[in-house]
């Protein structure tokens, strides 16, 4: 297939196109690379190191012989991105291409109004080059499950069938976002939904849970294609910043009292995820919806599980409790179904199985690069 990955030079992004690569698909990138200078505007760098995405793709191709095309521009842009789909006729888009950070859109108004603008906008560019030139392309669009929010009830895929007043339909889930970043998401959701019912197209939303982990098969063939490790306030996630916190003897930092439940999955099971869905396309007007994720943890479990797996390492690992900068309900239900990609033939890695060495090892290995300026949050919900 020739498959297009929006936002390939991000975290997720970068190990899908080198994994769908590996696999024979024709992959091509499209980034605006302002992840990269979001990091500088934020003056925090991943743990890991991350060459030019220009010298990323050359060593791919060095070590493997495989052509990636690239694309420098914006989603925003529609000539750009028109043009670019247009030269490379893709069979699929996977898109990554969006500000990921809920922290990120919380800092004040000029953040919130940038993640909406850049996320729903881009996406709505997206729909109408495959309305107007690709209504057979299938489209796999990265969601997140912070969409749902904390609901009292399970959380179904994507759909809930409802029985009220003696009548009976199968609705769309309800949403209830924790921040501008997760609105986004929602706001994107019920634009391809609606697009795929008017006008016909095909699209899968991976409502996907915290990603864990730097190495793939892929990004471990060498330095150069090493993947990103974020700890900051803004885009590290708690799992990440409790292993960079352990490797420099810092106290894990449980925002709350911990109760709060995440679902989780490892980046080898979401380049997994994407490649199934290339393989099982959704049907013309169809707008299909899988919860990717395979494991569920608090976050005190998760300080638990480092604070185990560091005493292993012989780090002395202390837990501690700060007021937590969200908004949010910290003792609540969760209980999410995720048995599509399941029945697809994923095949789960568990957290249990890689927080050695995919985490706490490339913490201890690249410790000297910690700003430990960036390990406290920054940004408050309330402000």
């Amino acid at each position: 297939m020739r498959v297009l990955v929006i936002g390939g030079d991000g975290y997720c992004g970068w190990a899908t196109a080198l994994y769908l690569s590996s696999k024979g698909h024709d992959v091509a990138i499209l980034d605006s690379l302002v992840r990269r200078l979001w990091d500088m505007e934020l003056q925090s760098e991943t743990l890991t190191p991350i060459a030019p995405i220009q010298s990323r793709l050359q060593r791919w191709k060095d070590l493997t012989g495989k052509d990636i095309e690239l694309f420098i521009g914006d989603v925003n842009n529609y000539p750009f991105l028109e043009k670019s789909m247009l030269q490379f006729r893709p069979d699929a888009v996977v898109h990554f291409g969006e500000q990921r950070s809920a922290p990120f859109s919380m800092i004040d108004r000029e953040h919130a109004v940038m993640t909406q603008a850049n996320n729903v906008l881009g996406n709505l560019n997206l729909l109408y080059v495959l309305r107007d030139h690709f209504p057979e392309c299938h489209l796999i669009k990265l969601g997140t499950m912070g969409e749902y929010g904390t609901p009292n009830i399970d959380i179904e895929e994507g759909y809930i069938t409802i029985e009220h007043n003696g009548r009976k339909d199968t609705l769309p889930y309800p949403k209830s976002p924790g921040s501008f970043y997760h609105l986004s998401k929602v706001h994107d959701t019920h634009n391809i939904h609606f697009a795929c019912k008017i006008w016909g197209l095909r699209a899968t939303d991976l409502n996907q849970g915290i990603v864990y982990g730097v190495l793939t098969e892929e990004t471990g063939m060498d330095e150069l294609l090493i993947n990103r490790l974020d700890y900051d306030g803004v885009f590290g996630t708690a799992l990440n910043r409790f292993c960079i916190q352990a490797a420099v003897g810092h106290p894990l930092t449980v925002y709350g009292t911990g109760s709060q439940t995440r679902a989780l999955l490892d980046i080898r099971d979401t380049v997994r995820c994407v490649e199934i869905a290339c393989e099982n396309p959704a049907d013309a007007g169809q707008f299909r919806v899988f919860n990717q994720f395979t494991e569920m943890f608090s976050i005190n479990d998760l300080a638990l599980m480092v604070k185990k797996a560091g005493t292993t390492l012989g780090l002395d690992v202390e837990v501690k409790n700060l007021e937590n900068p969200r908004v949010e309900a910290e003792e609540h239900y969760f209980n999410a179904k995720n048995t599509k990609l399941i029945d697809l033939g994923l095949d789960p890695h568990f957290l249990s199985d890689s927080l050695l060495d995919s985490l706490l090892n490339m913490a201890i290995k690249y410790k000297h690069r910690v700003d430990h300026k960036q390990i406290l949050p920054t940004v408050s919900w309330r402000r």
